[in-house]
């Protein structure tokens, strides 16, 4: 059963291992696609986890503040930064 994005989100890095997450910099954005499908391809790139990437050698644990702020809002802008 896969993981719901709660539960991926309170995944502590420590037990995560690293062979197991992308690289950023492999990650690639088809401008072509439409936002939703843009956000799915990320995701599925991730190995379905939006909350851990690897850039080089660091692990990195994307979070957010409880505001109102859709996730979709700031995924988003995320990925506009990639």
């Amino acid at each position: 059963m896969p993981l719901t994005l709660e539960q991926m989100r309170n995944i502590d890095i420590k037990d995560v291992s690293a062979h197991d997450i992308v690289d950023v910099k492999d990650i690639i954005i088809d401008a072509t696609l439409t936002k939703e499908e843009r956000m799915l391809s990320v995701a599925e790139q991730m190995n379905g986890n939006p909350y851990f990437f690897k850039s080089g050698n660091i692990l990195v644990k994307i979070s957010h503040m409880e505001t109102a702020v859709t996730m979709d809002e700031r995924m988003e802008g995320y990925l506009r930064t990639l």
